[in-house]
């Protein structure tokens, strides 16, 4: 009976996620993410917490302590920065800028953005905390501070690093971030184009010309992580952060970040019918027998068959309505005996889960599920209204 709910969740899941992911969804270099701004909740994830190069991607925290260093006083947008051998010998992509050149903040920030120049990352991080490998500490040390758990710095660039590792996640939490903490600066990712030294740098974001509604935020590539991507894009009073990470080529991690963004922009713009035509529908549309609709679910005390799963987490009512609406209609069978569950409230996130297992048959799911890099949790009778959220 467990395999039959495993097989249906996992069916679910791929029917929703692999219908996008195209040849990239078997890449061994590839995570994503989408992640609603203002609630932070997740309308996809594959890979999310998977460890991966995030090459210029990184370039965004040397950014986040830069503005950091304007708020407080330590830099200008006219300071100057001087230029060390160091910074002149990085590797390209870069700006060329020699031994002993100036260039000021406010053309450093900008280059950083468009161009991703790997000296002007560097001399940026001498400027701040006197050396690369001293900003770095700072850098994952800020990451901390941000949440970003499984992410470790070690240069201001994003070049080739072995130990230089970070998520999907850990990515849409720091471009959360950068528009969140510093709106007066956030703007100057849309420019699509910079000119500095009588030479026009043009942006590597191509959303921003080819996705209405994007505003930012910043790509990279190194060989070890493929063609990356973070970018933030507001339609219809929404805004969504997406992170594609190991695209193989430019083009196709775009034209895949295209489709996460319209698929979740359809699901969030999806008209939300009131509760009881949804559960008239649920009814019409599975076997009532097998299972029921419970919104006001409370796990009984001690009983050793109401454990369940946790499948998704919902800022509203109706998402999670939706989302079961969906398993409905998929499936006219979850588990004979087992119910869905939908708990919490407005001050809450909704849960949406399957109850009625035995601890046996929840952990079991839960483990079928996790090799398959599917989110889900086990949740016990006493601990059920209390579980982290997914």
């Amino acid at each position: 009976m467990i395999i039959r709910l495993c097989s249906f969740i996992v069916g679910v899941t791929l029917f929703t996620t692999c219908a996008c992911l195209g040849t990239n969804a078997v890449a061994a270099k590839y995570a994503a993410i989408v992640v609603e701004m203002d609630s932070g909740e997740v309308l996809f994830a594959r890979k999310a917490d998977a460890p991966r190069y995030p090459a210029s991607l990184a370039k965004m925290m040397t950014l986040y302590l830069t503005f950091e260093a304007l708020a407080n006083g330590q830099l200008s947008l006219n300071t100057d920065l001087s230029v060390s051998r160091h910074a002149s010998r990085a590797s390209p992509s870069k700006l060329g800028l020699k031994d002993g050149d100036r260039i000021k903040v406010r053309d450093a920030i900008m280059t950083l953005i468009t161009k991703s120049a790997n000296d002007v990352a560097i001399a940026l991080a001498e400027t701040l905390a006197g050396s690369e490998k001293a900003f770095a500490k700072r850098m994952t040390q800020k990451a901390r501070h941000l949440g970003m758990n499984k992410t470790n710095f070690r240069n201001a660039s994003g070049l080739p690093n072995r130990r230089q590792k970070s998520t999907a996640r850990d990515l849409s939490l720091l471009a959360r971030a950068l528009i969140r903490d510093f709106p007066q600066h956030y703007g100057r990712f849309s420019a699509t184009s910079y000119s500095f030294n009588g030479r026009s740098y043009r942006s590597h974001n191509r959303l921003l010309r080819s996705y209405d509604g994007t505003d930012g935020i910043k790509t990279g590539y190194i060989h070890a992580s493929g063609f990356n991507i973070a970018a933030s894009v507001q339609r219809y009073g929404k805004r969504l952060i997406v992170v594609v990470l190991g695209g193989k080529t430019a083009r196709s991690r775009d034209a895949h970040t295209r489709v996460l963004l319209d698929r979740a922009f359809a699901r969030l713009l999806a008209p939300r019918p009131n509760n009881k035509p949804i559960l008239q529908r649920l009814a019409a549309g599975t076997d009532s027998s097998s299972h029921t609709i419970e919104t006001n679910y409370r796990p009984a005390t001690k009983n050793p068959i109401d454990w369940g799963i946790q499948v998704g987490a919902f800022s509203t009512i109706e998402r999670a309505y939706a989302h079961i609406g969906f398993i409905a209609r998929t499936t006219n069978q979850i588990l004979t005996g087992s119910r869905v569950a939908i708990i919490g409230s407005p001050r809450t996130l909704y849960r949406a889960r399957i109850v009625g297992l035995s601890e046996d048959q929840a952990h079991s799911a839960c483990r079928t599920l996790k090799a398959r890099e599917i989110d889900c949790h086990a949740v016990a009778p006493l601990t059920a209204v209390d579980q982290g959220d997914q």
